[in-house]
């Protein structure tokens, strides 16, 4: 059968594909850029990509008429003011061109909401479902809690919170009960609802097995680790402090703190379990779920991280527009380095820069930028990589975003995602030349106004010792195993 998938990008869309084409499914994905797409995946010549931007409805290629079957995986966490109807204006415009086809189911994986007073993130989910539901096609809705997974944000941010604080002081939302559900089982019932009449215009509820309250994640995911943790509970924290306190422990950025903070005061319990009627599958433990990803994560094997979405979403610019660095206006600083190694050796070091690895030289003063960060309001550096050995168009590396990953031509092209004022890029590249090998490295600046001109000049001479000291790290790290 034929379905097409919008969201094919994040971070459950890329896990599903391969599953779908797997089951023999003419696969068709809607994406906002096809460039992202092709460095991202490797089966990106197996399916048939359309582009799209669903906030403009006219930008949004048509569908084939034989559609049999659709997943809606589009979601935001901005913190816009009218995310909402952002949110809703997307789902009404997807429903609009889908209309047109033949498709005779939708699916759409959602949050569950069977609390009362629900948060604004909830209730947009909730709203979307309608709009959902004026489409020609039977609607499926899937509300899951959180999910756990290699990659997830929820997995992320528990992991941050528990490997860094031996003690934590917490807000009481740590007290709000949930049901997580694995990745592997969020995946299992996406392919199990497909086309089955039985869950056509219904909409059900999944989860694991486990109801715990979020402290209690949190102790299991110690237990696990074989890690000793105190958490004690402090029910003055309000909304504002508790989203601080999680921005700047975690990799988070602020607007996801908030969403999530204001969401943990709901209760997150399967209201039934009608789903079983449907799909019957016997889903991993919350424990099984964290061993699981750890698994993932020790084989560099993660296929998809929330952190390698774009900051607010699905309502971000095209970023991909970035990878032509402007030559007018800019400001740069060129380091070209001479080495003897073989080039492959070098490119891989490239290749593996930043997360653990770190930026080979004077990394103490990254981790300062990075806090600088944080401090105001931007994505810091804790984001680190999604994989130590794979890298794409699209990958967040710390606070920097890739843009192009070239092994064949030798370059990798990142772009700033830090508070600047103005825009950056920073270039590897190797380059030969008169039967001589160099690593060539430029920092592109475009000052936004003289404030951006005065910074620049300011960091001048933390370039003059970084940029050359990482250079010739660079080109000598694995070289007797000197950095």
């Amino acid at each position: 059968m034929k379905v097409l998938l919008a969201g094919a990008n994040g971070y459950i869309g890329r896990r599903l594909i391969p599953i779908l084409l797997e089951q023999g499914h003419e696969v068709v994905c809607l994406v906002r850029d096809k460039r992202r797409f092709h460095d991202q995946n490797d089966y990106s010549e197996k399916v048939t990509l359309l582009t799209g931007d669903l906030l403009r409805e006219k930008t949004i290629e048509e569908f084939p008429e034989d559609i049999d079957a659709a997943y809606y995986l589009v979601h935001s966490m901005s913190q816009a003011a009218d995310f909402a109807a952002l949110e809703a204006l997307s789902a009404h415009n997807f429903t609009e061109v889908l209309n047109h086809t033949n498709c005779k189911q939708l699916i759409y994986l959602s949050g569950i909401v069977n609390d009362v007073d629900l948060s604004k993130h909830l209730l947009s989910r909730r709203h979307v479902e309608d709009v959902l539901k004026e489409g020609k096609a039977a609607l499926t809705v899937l509300r899951a809690a959180i999910i756990i997974g290699s990659g997830s944000s929820s997995f992320e941010i528990i992991r941050d919170l528990t490997e860094k604080l031996p003690i934590m002081t917490v807000p009481r939302w740590v007290n709000t009960k949930c049901q997580p559900i694995g990745i592997r089982d969020v995946l299992g019932y996406l392919e199990g609802v497909i086309l089955n009449q039985k869950a056509f215009n219904r909409t059900f509820d999944i989860g694991g097995p486990d109801i715990l309250t979020f402290k209690q994640m949190m102790l299991t995911y110690a237990k696990v680790r074989g890690l000793k943790r105190h958490i004690i509970t402090i029910p003055f924290l309000s909304p504002k402090i508790s989203s601080y306190w999680l921005y700047f422990v975690t990799s988070t950025s602020y607007s996801l703190a908030q969403s999530l903070v204001d969401s943990m005061k709901n209760e997150t319990i399967m209201k039934d379990h009608a789903i079983d009627e449907v799909v019957k599958r016997d889903c991993l433990s919350y424990e099984e779920a964290l061993k699981l990803a750890f698994e993932k994560i020790e084989q560099n094997s993660i296929i998809s991280s929330w952190k390698d979405a774009l900051n607010n979403g699905y309502l971000t610019a095209e970023f991909m527009d970035q990878i032509k660095v402007p030559q007018q206006g800019t400001l740069e600083y060129k380091v070209k380095h001479p080495f003897k190694r073989d080039s492959e050796d070098v490119l891989k070091n490239i290749m593996a820069i930043g997360g653990k690895r770190g930026w080979y030289y004077w990394d103490w003063i990254w981790n300062i930028r990075g806090f600088l960060d944080k401090v105001f309001g931007g994505v810091g550096s804790r984001r680190g990589r999604t994989s130590s050995v794979n890298i794409a168009a699209g990958d967040v590396i710390d606070f920097w975003r890739v843009l192009l990953a070239d092994k064949l031509n030798k370059r990798l092209l990142l772009y700033a995602e830090m508070k600047l004022p103005g825009e950056a890029w920073l270039e590897f590249k190797i380059i030969e030349h008169h039967n001589k090998t160099f690593l060539s490295q430029i920092a592109t600046f475009r000052p936004k106004g003289l404030w951006g001109r005065m910074y620049w000049y300011l960091m001048w001479p933390f370039h003059l010792f970084i940029f050359n000291g990482m250079a010739r790290e660079i080109v000598n790290f694995g070289n007797g195993e000197k950095k």
